[in-house]
């Protein structure tokens, strides 16, 4: 079985946002960035358990994007990837980023295509839906649990109030999120091994780009907080009333 898994690039969590060109540009220097850990976490980490249990499984990881993004495609390899392909693109909007990597699965052959339900930083949860309509071929979002049997794929995803199984047959895209797979780290003969390992470079196809971004905006700061003597429940009750408006 052949899977493809989709990563993207993210600022860490802990990374201090800011933006330049009057708020349209995020500012990325001296950010320190990272596989985006839907995609890592669960996407990637499930197919390699798809993989150690089937050694015949090949995993190839996709990437859109500049060579800056080589390091964490390179960390993805030493995780267990076999191969990676990176589309020479900037990553403009979803649909610009969903059209090169259906470009490059169309030909592929691939059984499964993975990834996140969304990134970090814009929480969109497109890529998948868009591949599918791109690729036309059946799609199940916000799987935490996704097992093979034959040509068949079982997938339990996460809906309001409860939990939905799915059956479905291959060729598939699915979307992963927390409960699909344990986090791992690379260890030293995988970080070796990616050194090594094939990393293709493509060049983009013509794609339009859907979206553009007007300005960004950091949200309010914090207002400081007030504290109220355990003796005067009124002066509580007004504040919450009068000032934070929730009774």
């Amino acid at each position: 079985m052949k899977i493809l898994v989709c990563i993207s690039k993210t600022p860490d969590t802990t990374a201090k946002i800011a933006f330049t060109d009057n708020n349209t540009k995020f500012a990325g220097d001296g950010v320190q960035w990272i596989i985006n850990p839907y995609d890592e976490w669960y996407a990637l980490v499930r197919a390699i358990e798809l993989k150690e249990a089937d050694a015949g499984t090949i995993i190839h990881l996709i990437n859109v994007g500049g060579a800056d993004n080589d390091p964490i495609i390179r960390k993805a390899l030493a995780l267990g990837g076999d191969e990676a392909i990176r589309v020479n693109s900037v990553n403009t909007d979803s649909y610009n980023v969903a059209s090169q990597i259906a470009a490059v699965a169309k030909d592929g052959g691939y059984h499964l295509v993975m990834t996140g339900k969304e990134t970090i930083d814009y929480n969109g949860s497109s890529i998948g839906g868009m591949l599918a309509e791109l690729l036309d071929l059946p799609y199940i979002s916000h799987a935490i649990k996704l097992d093979l049997s034959g040509s068949e794929v079982i997938v339990v995803r996460e809906i309001d109030g409860g939990e939905e199984t799915d059956k479905a047959a291959l060729p598939l895209i699915v979307s992963c999120q927390k409960g699909m797979a344990e986090q791992r780290i690379p260890n030293m003969k995988g970080i070796m091994g990616a050194r090594t390992k094939p990393l293709k470079v493509v060049e983009p196809v013509d794609a339009e780009s859907l979206t553009s971004i007007a300005s960004f905006e950091l949200p309010p700061a914090k207002a400081g907080v007030k504290l109220v003597s355990p003796d005067q429940p009124e002066e509580l009750v007004r504040l919450l009333h009068e000032e934070a408006r929730v009774i």
